[in-house]
């Protein structure tokens, strides 16, 4: 089970990053109205896809593998960070973005 969460954290993490994306791609549009509703949920993707990260890292603690967090703990940091960090310019762009939209 505990190896269903880190393909979970990856698929979400996806996710998080696309959602942005689509809101991009469809600023054209004129009827485009829930750029909100997926931004939030791509900030929600986001935090349950390091919310599972944590839980592995929880699992790993109680197995007493400790081998494993030692090998792992960098590349997941690392990776946790850049997950958070690239969805937040994402979204901060979506925002600009539409907010100048709304402006005109």
């Amino acid at each position: 089970m505990s190896d269903w969460l880190n393909v979970g954290s990856l698929v979400l993490g996806l996710i998080a990053w696309i959602l942005p994306v689509v809101n991009l791609m469809r600023y054209e549009k004129h009827s485009n109205k829930k750029w909100i509703a997926l931004s939030i949920m791509s900030i929600s993707v986001c935090a349950i896809s390091l919310c599972f990260q944590i839980f592995y890292t929880y699992h790993k603690v109680t197995v007493e593998d400790w081998g494993a967090l030692m090998d792992t703990m960098y590349a997941v940091a690392f990776a946790s960070a850049a997950l958070l960090i690239i969805t937040i310019v994402l979204n901060a762009i979506t925002l600009i973005v539409y907010r100048d939209r709304a402006a005109k």
